[in-house]
């Protein structure tokens, strides 16, 4: 009975003991992996920061790239774009032309701006739709002889509207906040102050406001400036040579003198009729005087 006790005390701490060894091993085992596991966001976002992942591209190179600050980077199919042209045409007709570019223009969902037109040349501004500014250029080109220039600008204003749109929100919140100010004002010196900055508040987020519009405008319509010119007619005198030529020349210089001949007795002739006239009659009396005297005998002494 006493061996038979002893090796079952013997088996239950040996079973004890083992049970504390797995346990130790077990805890020790899963210690590591959550070790490991709260270690590695951290390696993994150190190792993130100083290399992009396969597919993605670095945010500071994309947004350098754009011109736009980190976080901030566009896509390209957002990108907000002021499109502007200018057109130079030669026309033998140019009041014609210029109401063929007027028709072309409101028959693209346009309008005609500025207008000068005189008898050999035109200029005029039209406005369009910028997803029709090709189309409208093409069309112009036809409508004229000839196209002497031809020029496209196309201006990136993406930073700028975003610049201002986020000014505008922060602008706003600015403006709230002043109102609620001027409504817990309690004093006049207070409340005058706080109506002075308010005033500014509001003028600036105005002028935001409009400069929102201005971009909107410029880039939703595209401005073309269209210069029409007169065609230079052909010339229908041929040169002469030998001596019909030298004969019509001739011919050509004794007319050109006759009629300068003309001009020059044309004014001279009532300066000649002023003093002439007169003239005429003093000579005649001094001559009529002279042969009175010499008829006269002398007396004998």
């Amino acid at each position: 009975m006493g061996q038979r006790r002893f090796a079952v005390a013997a088996l239950v701490l040996g079973a004890i003991v083992l049970g504390g060894c797995t346990a130790e091993k077990s805890s020790s085992g899963t210690a590591a992996p959550e070790a490991q596991t709260q270690a590695a966001p951290g390696a993994a976002a150190d190792k993130g920061a100083g290399k992009p992942q396969a597919g993605e591209s670095a945010p500071g190179k994309d947004a350098g790239a754009a011109g736009v600050p980190p976080g901030q980077a566009i896509a390209n199919t957002d990108r907000k774009l002021a499109r502007t042209a200018t057109l130079s045409l030669s026309s033998a007709d140019v009041g014609g032309t210029v109401q063929k570019a007027a028709q072309i223009a409101v028959g693209a969902g346009g309008y005609t701006g500025q207008e000068r037109t005189d008898e050999k040349s035109a200029s005029l501004s039209i406005v369009v739709p910028a997803e029709k500014l090709d189309q409208v250029l093409t069309e112009l080109a036809g409508a004229g002889e000839k196209v002497l220039r031809r020029e496209l600008q196309t201006k990136d204003v993406t930073e700028e509207v975003v610049d201002v749109e986020s000014r505008l929100s922060t602008q706003r919140a600015s403006v709230e906040r002043v109102r609620a100010l001027l409504g817990q004002a309690s004093s006049i010196s207070e409340i005058t102050s706080v109506e002075r900055e308010l005033t500014s508040r509001e003028a600036e987020l105005e002028s935001l406001q409009a400069r929102q519009k201005a971009l909107a405008g410029s880039v939703a319509m595209s401005t073309i400036s269209l210069n029409v010119s007169m065609v230079p007619g052909p010339s229908t005198v041929e040169e002469d040579r030998g001596f019909v030529g030298g004969l019509a020349g001739g011919w050509d210089a004794f007319l050109d003198f006759g009629i300068g001949l003309l001009t020059v007795l044309g004014a001279v002739l009532p300066f000649a009729v002023l003093l002439g006239v007169p003239l005429f009659f003093a000579i005649r009396f001094f001559l009529a005087r002279r042969r009175r005297v010499a008829a006269v005998p002398p007396e004998s002494s």
